[in-house]
């Protein structure tokens, strides 16, 4: 453990960060075409949905990310709350866009995927009224970073955001087994051989998830890289100000 804390350091954890950027873009780049392009060219239609199943590809691993997301903001608030340490606090605020772009491809796709087979773009069902939430929550916790010109003020009410809108997450990961009603469906990835997809669906689906995953990682790493950088220039310019006074 204590060599984890060491890239709290934010110049050890730029260093380290933008040696393995170049990899991690790679493989996010080679997992989401080989993984899009096998999903969407080479697996069959469904037999009820017909080809807007494979909308499955994107749906899925963006909306496993924008939960996901949140739960590395939670820890990420969670360090600094406990150790104050600055990297993990712009690590959280560089997740947040992101995240919110992911819900918003979720509900979206979603909305696509589902219309054929509810016969209407949206319900107010438990799941999707959730992620609706959660995205609010995501613009909240953007619009507070905005608001507070001090960033440790900033880090620490929206700490506190991010603890409440932990409860939407939670939720909207597990709506549908909190509640039997709804018209969205369980788990499509499951351990259970029972409900998962074919094997046809589920290996270039693993390899899309993987890929949204490495996509988050890289994407992650260069803004809070950029937010480290954007926080050393404002503490120069309020030195250069208090020495000018």
């Amino acid at each position: 453990m204590a060599s984890l804390w060491e890239y709290a350091n934010p110049l050890k954890f730029m260093r380290t960060t933008e040696r393995i950027l170049p990899a991690v873009s790679a493989l996010a780049a080679l997992c989401l075409v080989g993984g899009l392009v096998w999903g969407f060219f080479f697996t069959p239609d469904d037999f009820r949905q017909g080809s807007t199943v494979k909308i499955f590809y994107i749906h899925v691993p963006s909306a496993m990310m924008a939960v996901n997301i949140w739960v590395m903001m939670l820890v990420t608030s969670l360090v600094w709350i406990i150790r104050r340490h600055h990297v993990s606090a712009l690590a959280a605020r560089a997740a947040a866009p992101i995240g919110a772009v992911m819900t918003v491809i979720a509900l979206f796709t979603g909305a696509v995927w589902g219309q054929p087979m509810w016969g209407t773009w949206w319900a107010w069902d438990p799941r999707l009224t959730s992620f609706l939430i959660l995205f609010l929550f995501y613009l909240g916790y953007i619009a507070l970073w905005a608001a507070i010109e001090d960033d440790d003020t900033a880090a620490d009410l929206t700490s506190v955001l991010c603890l409440v809108g932990s409860v939407f997450a939670l939720l909207s990961r597990y709506a549908v087994n909190f509640w039997n009603q709804g018209l969205h469906q369980g788990a499509s990835l499951s351990l259970d051989k029972e409900e998962n997809v074919a094997d046809v669906f589920w290996y270039p689906a693993l390899v899309c998830i993987a890929g949204f995953i490495l996509l988050f990682v890289a994407l992650v790493i260069v803004r809070t890289n950029t937010e480290i950088r954007a926080r050393r220039m404002r503490a120069l310019l309020a030195r250069e100000r208090g020495a000018d006074a």
